[in-house]
C-alpha cells in the first residue's frame, strides 16, 4: 500500500453554532484514501447530528426571558348567569394570577363547591334556578370557612343586611370599579388565612357561627342579627377587654369617634338574654376599658 500524506482536518463554529467543516489537506490519494475519506465524513456527519441533537435539547429545556410564566395563586369561583359580566371578571382575575372557575347556576355552583378545592366564591343572587340566598346558605353549612362576595345589581339597604346576615363576608353593588372588587377579594382572602372557629364557647355559653344558634346550659337564646353580631365579637375576644371605640369599628362599621351610647343599650340586651337566670354571670363592665366576656373576679355591673 502507498504512502498515505498527513491528514490535517478542522473542525469550526460561527458565533450561533453553524458548523463549518474543513476538510483535510495535504492529502494523498492511494488506494486506501477514498476509503478514509469516506470514514472522515462519516465521524464529520455523526459530531453533527449530536451538535444539533445539543442545541435543540437545551432550546427546549431552557425557558425565554420574554415568556411570561403563570403562576396561578387562589382559586377563585364566579357565580355569575350574565355572560358578560363572568367573562369580563374573569379575564381580569386571571390578569392578576387567579384561577378562576364560573358557574352559571346555583346547583352548578354547589356541586363545584362540593367537588372541587376553592378559596372564595363571588356570589350573583340572582342565578337561574336556585335563590343566591339559598346557595350562601347551603355554601355555609358545607364550607363555613370560605369566604362569599356577594356581587348584586339590588342596591336596596335591606338586601345587603339580608345577604351579610346569611353569611356573606362582604356584598357589592353592580355597577362596580373592579379595583375596588379586587381589593376586596385580597383583603378576603388575607382574613381566610386566620384559623376559623366554627363553635365558640365560654363556659355554659355556646355560640354556633355557621347555624347562627346561641345556647346556655341547653338553653336557646333568640337574638338580633346585631345581638349576634356582638356577642360573637366579645366571645371572640373571650377574657380581654373591648373598648367601645373598638365594638363600634368592628360591630357597626361606624368611626371609633361617633357619639353614641347604643353599645352599652345593646350589651344591656344582650344581658338581659344571656345572663338572666344564670347562676353566674358571662358579660362584665371594666370601668375606663369597656367590657369582657367570661369568668373575672369583681366584675363591675
Amino acid at each position: 500500500m502507498g504512502q498515505i500524506g498527513r491528514m490535517r482536518p478542522e473542525l469550526t463554529f460561527t458565533s450561533d453554532c453553524a458548523q463549518i467543516v474543513r476538510l483535510p489537506f495535504d492529502f494523498q490519494w492511494t488506494q486506501a484514501g477514498p476509503v478514509l475519506f469516506h470514514l472522515w465524513a462519516l465521524v464529520l456527519e455523526f459530531s453533527h447530528l449530536l451538535l444539533t441533537f445539543s442545541n435543540v435539547t437545551q432550546k427546549l429545556c431552557t425557558p425565554s426571558r420574554n415568556t411570561p410564566q403563570k403562576v396561578f395563586l387562589m382559586r377563585i369561583l364566579i357565580a355569575e348567569d350574565d355572560a358578560p359580566v363572568a367573562k369580563f371578571l374573569s379575564g381580569e382575575l386571571e390578569a392578576e394570577h387567579y384561577d378562576v372557575r364560573i358557574a352559571t347556576a346555583g346547583r352548578q355552583v354547589q356541586q363545584m363547591v362540593e367537588e372541587g378545592p376553592c378559596d372564595l366564591i363571588i356570589l350573583d343572587l340572582n342565578l337561574p334556578d336556585i335563590s343566591g340566598m339559598d346557595v350562601l346558605r347551603q355554601v355555609r353549612i358545607a364550607k363555613p370557612h370560605l369566604p362569599v362576595l356577594i356581587l348584586t345589581g339590588s342596591a336596596r339597604v335591606e338586601d345587603r343586611v339580608d345577604g351579610l346576615d346569611s353569611g356573606a363576608d362582604d356584598y357589592l353593588t353592580k355597577p362596580f370599579a373592579f379595583s375596588e372588587l379586587s381589593a376586596r377579594v385580597r383583603a378576603l382572602l388575607r382574613r381566610s388565612s386566620l384559623p376559623f372557629e366554627p363553635v365558640l364557647r365560654s363556659l355554659d355559653l355556646e355560640l354556633d357561627r355557621v347555624r347562627r344558634v346561641v345556647n346556655r346550659s341547653g338553653r336557646t337564646i333568640e337574638l338580633t342579627p346585631k345581638e349576634f353580631a356582638l356577642l360573637e365579637y366579645l366571645m371572640l375576644n373571650a377574657g380581654r377587654n373591648v373598648s367601645r371605640s373598638s365594638i363600634i369599628r368592628n360591630v357597626w362599621k361606624l368611626s371609633s369617634d361617633t357619639l353614641t351610647n347604643v353599645v352599652d343599650v345593646y350589651i344591656n340586651y344582650l344581658r338581659r338574654k344571656i345572663d338572666v337566670s344564670a347562676t353566674e354571670t358571662l358579660i362584665h363592665t371594666e370601668r375606663g376599658a369597656g367590657y369582657r366576656i367570661g369568668a373575672i373576679s369583681n366584675p363591675v355591673r
